[in-house]
């Protein structure tokens, strides 16, 4: 190593990204509703391809409905309603 060239150090939050098992068990530890508010958030980077064109999944409601997750395409009109 060269002695002018500063050596990288790591911050002390630096935490090395976790394996596939570690996701698995931590999504198997969560609710319905826990997978729901994560359906919310990575729906914001989704666009479902349908025959009447694209729909992003940012315009889709997420609830639980007994043991299922349930999207429905939001209104417009009821956001609006709801801010009044």
């Amino acid at each position: 190593m060269l002695p002018w060239k500063r050596r990288k150090t790591l911050a002390a939050t630096y935490e090395p990204p976790v394996g596939a098992e570690e996701i698995i068990a931590l999504f198997s530890r969560t609710t319905l509703h826990h997978q729901a508010a994560l359906l919310r958030l990575i729906s914001r980077n989704l666009i479902l391809q349908t025959k009447e064109g694209p729909l992003m999944g940012i315009d889709f409601d997420f609830d639980v409905d007994k043991a299922v997750i349930v999207g429905k395409p939001v209104d417009d009109d009821d956001i609006l309603d709801d801010s009044a």
